[in-house]
């Protein structure tokens, strides 16, 4: 049984009040619902026809069929992005867009409803806390966006956004789930609207034993919001979310251990916990002819961790704060009878973190660091030739970082203190020169700094890294019927002063790479067979390699080459089913720079499947993950060694009731 901590235990009251309230309201006449909107590529709300120029979007509807049950998963298993195992045995997977291996996380941004979720650490964004039922749609945008979401978003961005309410209506449902190592979840979920006011929350709790041993994770969280709005352009809210994890950590392996046992652990007793707290206040106003909007954020995340080993154990607390406003503004209007959007806003950003941390032995940075940064942006896209449904954009953002760093832990010197300024900008046009095919390009420049940890320990001491620029170009083709649709991308990044862990200078530090290369082909597919049958692929080539300096040509590590994701879905008379498969090939082990060890990660290829039936107000499923049993990992930062060895097969069964 999952503890629920106090202030939880709060927000558990509110819900058990809003539900109640729901099955009241039965019998409310139905009103005039809000047109659908979402959040498109200026951050503001739009017909969902405008989403960004090549976008991949997962609907609601997807992520039902597939029976995903949170945000990661259905960004990996429909929108075919490649994620690796976590390490603390959440379901926080590492995402990767276009080959950043174990920076993948720093090199793409994450965002819900426009706020940015992404961390200023060394770390994934936690999307385990976004409760599933209220996703309307997802949006990636793959390659460089930096001129509206500014750092790290070389690889694209992930934009997740959240139903919008609608006038006089309701829903509520619970959700129960049970599976092997001991798997389990409940959720309770519901929202009420009524005319010209909504509210929804979410309580949710999870456990699992997982498939390793001392690889338990256990979470309570709450999600709950409101908003006030008086027609599709002017609204008003708040929401909070609100997480306590509770996590063993099983170590890693070296290939001898791997082959003998690859579900031991070499570290029994290592732990650790994730509290995270997040308050978003919301507004969009129309006045005169333009969209006023701003997002006020606040997050506090407290981590621990206990590690053992020979000299003895090692604590770590930190606490880190975030603060974000973004205020923009957007005319949408003609010129000479074609639309055109123009978009300006700024982002102002207040990181900080501080740290505690004893050892009898070696200790990692414990740094205490601040981080400030704002940014102008300015957008304009034109939309003309109505009948070939032509677009073009063009962008640029200046974004200032001011960034202090000490850590008396590891060094007996002050840090540094330091300001960076960047620029990003783009270009971007769509054209249809014939019915049903669109022909897309872009090109533009963006940028990522080092974060935190990445500064901790650097090649000299107490110096920065310098600031990772790319030169990003895509060019592609997209045919769209009623039936099918199919998209395909190739794209290049040069990158300079890459930012990057390398365990082979120095013994292991974070430094600026020399110039390196992201370059491949992207393809997506759907196919409706027949009005039940449907069916969707994602293939990605990707060829990341050295373009200068002493490795010049050699393969980057932790970058699979190919990697292919397919799935089948079937909608009967009450019934559902998906299957999916996903091929992942090859790759360098972490610390192959030079590509000289004498083995790779071996590649593999995993199967998952689902069925559902309603039964009224109810839906059983039943679901697998790994069928196959396949032994496989994702993760080794050592030649043959520093293996994360990654789930075998799962089964679940799981239950969930409509009010």
């Amino acid at each position: 049984m999952i503890s629920v901590r106090p202030r939880l235990l709060a927000a558990a009251v509110s819900l058990c009040f809003t539900v109640p309230a729901m099955a009241e309201d039965a019998a409310a006449p139905a009103g005039a619902a809000l047109a659908t909107v979402t959040v498109s590529g200026s951050r503001f709300d739009a017909d969902p026809s405008l989403a960004p120029i090549g976008a991949t979007i997962i609907s609601a509807d997807e992520i039902r069929r597939a029976g995903v049950s949170d945000v990661n998963a259905a960004i990996r298993k429909i929108g075919g992005v490649y994620g690796r195992q976590s390490l603390d045995g959440s379901p926080d997977f590492g995402l990767d867009l276009r080959g950043f291996g174990t920076n993948s996380s720093q090199n793409l941004v994450i965002v819900l409803d426009g706020v940015r979720l992404s961390e200023n650490e060394l770390s994934n964004a936690i999307l385990s806390t976004i409760p599933i039922d209220t996703v309307d749609r997802i949006e990636i945008t793959r390659g460089g966006a930096s001129v509206l979401y500014g750092d790290g978003a070389t690889g694209g961005v992930i934009n997740i956004v959240t139903k919008r309410a609608a006038a006089n209506t309701r829903r509520a449902s619970m959700f129960v789930e049970g599976g092997q190592f001991r798997a389990g979840e409940v959720r309770l979920s519901g929202a009420q609207a009524w005319d010209g006011f909504a509210a929804d929350a979410t309580l949710d709790t999870q456990r699992s034993d997982n498939y390793r041993d001392n690889n338990d994770f256990k979470q309570t969280n709450f999600s709950g919001g409101a908003q006030w709005f008086a027609n599709q352009f002017d609204r008003v809210g708040f929401r909070y979310e609100g997480a306590r994890q509770d996590m063993r950590f099983a170590g890693s392996l070296k290939e001898a251990e791997y082959n003998a046992n690859p579900r031991q652990t070499t570290t029994p007793n290592d732990n650790g916990s994730l509290d995270s707290d997040r308050l978003t206040v919301f507004g969009q106003y129309r006045v005169a002819g333009h969209d006023l909007a701003a997002d006020l954020s606040y997050r506090k995340k407290t981590v621990e961790a206990v590690y053992f080993s020979d000299f003895g154990p090692y604590r770590s607390t930190y606490e880190s704060k975030t603060w974000q406003f973004s205020p923009r503004v957007r005319k949408l209007g003609a010129i000479n009878g074609m639309i055109n959007e123009l978009v300006a806003g700024i982002d102002f950003t207040k990181w900080e973190r501080t740290g505690v941390a004893d050892s009898s032995g070696f200790a990692a940075s414990n740094a205490d660091a601040n981080q400030k940064s704002k940014a102008l942006y300015v957008r304009d896209e034109l939309r003309f030739d109505a009948a070939h449904e032509g677009r073009i954009s063009a962008g640029v953002r200046r974004e200032i970082f001011d960034k202090d760093f000490s850590d008396p832990l590891n060094y007996a010197t002050t840090g540094y203190s330091v300001v960076q300024g960047l620029n990003a900008w783009e270009l971007q046009a769509s054209y249809m020169p014939v019915a049903s095919l669109t022909v897309f390009g872009k090109l533009g420049q963006s940028y990522r700094v080092a974060n935190s940890d990445e500064n901790a320990v650097t090649p000299k001491l107490n110096k920065p890294l310098a600031p990772q620029q790319s030169h990003d170009a895509e060019l592609g083709l997209s045919y769209a019927t009623a039936m099918q649709k199919i998209t395909a991308r190739a794209f290049r990044h040069n990158l300079t002063n890459e930012i990057f862990y390398d365990p082979t200078l120095n013994f292991g530090v974070n430094t600026n790479l020399d110039p390196t290369r992201r370059q491949g082909l992207e393809l997506d597919a759907e196919q409706k067979i027949d009005a039940a049958w449907s069916v969707s692929a994602h293939y990605q080539h990707v060829q990341a390699k050295f373009r200068a300096g002493v490795n010049d040509g050699k393969e980057m590590v932790l970058v699979p080459n190919n990697t292919l994701t397919t799935r089948l879905a079937w909608t009967g008379a009450g019934q559902t089913a998906d299957v999916g498969v996903q091929w992942v090939d090859k790759q360098r082990y972490g610390s192959d720079f030079t590509n000289t060890c004498d083995g790779e990660i071996p590649s593999y290829t995993t199967l998952d499947a689902r069925y559902a039936r309603k039964f009224g107000q109810w839906e059983w499923a039943v679901s697998g993950q790994n069928l196959a049993d396949k032994e496989y990992f994702s993760q080794a930062f050592g030649c043959k060694s520093g293996i994360y060895p990654s789930n075998g097969r799962q089964l679940k069964i799981s239950a969930r009731y409509e009010f």
